[in-house]
C-alpha cells in the first residue's frame, strides 16, 4: 500500500481489502523481531520508526517515572522546563502537512504495521468524539492507531470550520479513519453525547472491518496501554463488556425521575417522568465503555432497548446510566446479572482510571488514591508527571483526563513510554522495575 495523495470514501474502501492482503503476510515478518526482546539486534527501536522526540523523551521520561534522576539530570530538566505546552499546532499546520499523506504519516510517527499476528487477527473499533484541540486529537489518535483496526470521528457540529476542515484532512490521510456520516451539535450532560456515539456505532456496524470490540474515547482521554496489551485484556474478557456499573445514589435518581429541558445546557424542570420502559433496574456509571461487537449490533437493533433510549433522551447526563442499565439487561450481550454482587466500580471496569477530587486521600487510610499532582477541572484530575508511575500500575487501558496546556509531560512520557514498549523494548522492564506494569 502506498501512503500518500488525497483519498477519497470510495477510494479508502478499495485500498482497504488490498490493505489487509498485503498486512496479513507482512504481519509474520514483523512479528519475528517482536517475539525476541531479550535480543536487541534483533528488534532494535529503529526499525519501527519510532519519532526522534520519543526516543529523546525516555531517560528523562523513566527518571520521572521510576524516581531515579542519577545521570539524568539535564533530561529530566529539559522535561520540566516544557511542562506546560505554551503553544500547540494549528489547524492550518495540519491543512497543510497533510497535502502529503505519506510525508505527513512518516514525519508525524504513526505506526503503518501491524506488530503482531495477533494484534492483525483482534482488529479494534474507536468512537472518538471530539470539538476542540487539533494537537491533541492527532496525539490520541497517533497513540491509539494501528493499521487492521477502524476509527470513527464525531466532531461536534458547533466546532469552527478550521478545526473541522483539519480534521478531516487528517482522517483523509488513513484507510480506516473516517468521520460519523452524521454529526450532532453535543451540549454536556445532554442526550447528544450518547447519540455521537451511536451515530459513529452505527458507521462502524457498516464497516468491512470485522472489529471486536468498540471502545470510546474524547479529547482529553490518553491510553496508559498499548495496542497489544488491549487486546490481550480484550481476549481475556470473552465477549464480556467492562464498564462502570453500580446501584445508583439517591441523589443521583433525579437524573431520570424528572424531565429536562436542553438549550445550551441541560436544565431540570419541576416535571416527573414515568418510569423507565424497562423489567431491570436503573444503574449509574460512566460515559465510558468497553464493549464487544454483539453489544453494539444488540443496542443498534433491539426493540426494548431502542425505547429505553427513546425514554432517556430528556433525562440528565444519560451517558451515565444508560450504558450502565444496558449492562445490566440480561438479554444484553456481555451483561451482568442486576444484582449488587456485580456492581463494578470505575476501579474495576476496563474503560478508564479518572481521579475524583473528594475521593482523594491517603491510600494507607483507605483513600482509593492520592491526590492529583496536576489540577482538577470539574473535580476530576487533568493528571501531571508525578501521576504516571500510579497510572502505569493500573489495569484501564485510557486515563482521563490530559491537557498539554496543563502538563504536557505525562502525554509526552505516555508517548514515548508506549512507543517503546509496542517495539518490543519495554523501557521499565529493562530497569528491574518488574512490578510497575
Amino acid at each position: 500500500l502506498m501512503w500518500g495523495g488525497k483519498k477519497t470514501k470510495q477510494n479508502k474502501k478499495k485500498q482497504y481489502k488490498c490493505y489487509l492482503f498485503f498486512f496479513s503476510s507482512l504481519a509474520l515478518c514483523v512479528e519475528a523481531p517482536l517475539s525476541r526482546t531479550g535480543d536487541h539486534k534483533e528488534s532494535s527501536p529503529s526499525q519501527f520508526h519510532i519519532p526522534e522526540q520519543f526516543s529523546a523523551d525516555l531517560p528523562g521520561c523513566l527518571a520521572i517515572i521510576t524516581g531515579d534522576v542519577e545521570g539524568t539530570k539535564a533530561e529530566v530538566e529539559e522535561l520540566l522546563a516544557s511542562r506546560s505546552k505554551k503553544t500547540t499546532l494549528s489547524e492550518d499546520f495540519y491543512i497543510n502537512a497533510t497535502k502529503d499523506c505519506a510525508a505527513y504519516i512518516e514525519n508525524r510517527g504513526f505506526v503503518t504495521v501491524p506488530l503482531s499476528e495477533e494484534e492483525l487477527n483482534f482488529p479494534i473499533a474507536y468512537s472518538m468524539v471530539i470539538h476542540e484541540k487539533i494537537e491533541m486529537f492527532e496525539r490520541l489518535l497517533r497513540s491509539i492507531y494501528a493499521p487492521q483496526n477502524i476509527y470513527c470521528v464525531h466532531i461536534d457540529q458547533k466546532s469552527s470550520p478550521s478545526f473541522h476542515r483539519a480534521v478531516k484532512e487528517v482522517v483523509s490521510c488513513f484507510p480506516n479513519v473516517f468521520v460519523a456520516s452524521k454529526l450532532e451539535s453535543v451540549v454536556y450532560a445532554s442526550w447528544s453525547r450518547v447519540q455521537a456515539d451511536l451515530n459513529c456505532m452505527k458507521d462502524l456496524l457498516h464497516s468491512e472491518v470485522r472489529w471486536k470490540y468498540l471502545l470510546n474515547t474524547c479529547g482529553t482521554d490518553f491510553p496508559i496501554k498499548t495496542n497489544r496489551e488491549m487486546v490481550m485484556a480484550l481476549k481475556v474478557l470473552n465477549g464480556r463488556n467492562s464498564m462502570e456499573t453500580e446501584v445508583t445514589s439517591v441523589s443521583k435518581k433525579g437524573r431520570w425521575q424528572y424531565h429536562h429541558n436542553v438549550t445550551n445546557g441541560v436544565i431540570r424542570t419541576d416535571v416527573r417522568k414515568s418510569p423507565p420502559p424497562i423489567s431491570s433496574p436503573m444503574f449509574s456509571g460512566n460515559a465510558y465503555f468497553v464493549v464487544s461487537r454483539a453489544f453494539v449490533k444488540y443496542v443498534m437493533q433491539n426493540r426494548e432497548v431502542q425505547k429505553f433510549m427513546e425514554w432517556e433522551k430528556d433525562t440528565y447526563s444519560p451517558d451515565e446510566h444508560m450504558w450502565a442499565t444496558l449492562q445490566r439487561m440480561s438479554s444484553v450481550p456481555g451483561s451482568v446479572p442486576p444484582n449488587g454482587k456485580y456492581d463494578t466500580s470505575d476501579m474495576l471496569a476496563l474503560a478508564r482510571v479518572v481521579k475524583w477530587s473528594y475521593l482523594t486521600g491517603d491510600v494507607k487510610k483507605g483513600a482509593p488514591y492520592y491526590p492529583c499532582t496536576g489540577t482538577y477541572r470539574r473535580a476530576v484530575c487533568v493528571y501531571g508527571a508525578g501521576d504516571l508511575l500510579w497510572l502505569l500500575r493500573q489495569q484501564h487501558l485510557f486515563a482521563n483526563k490530559f491537557d498539554p496546556e496543563v502538563d504536557d509531560i505525562s502525554i509526552r512520557c505516555l508517548e514515548s513510554v508506549l512507543r517503546f514498549k509496542a517495539s518490543g523494548h519495554d523501557p521499565l522492564r529493562s530497569l528491574q522495575y518488574p512490578n510497575l506494569l
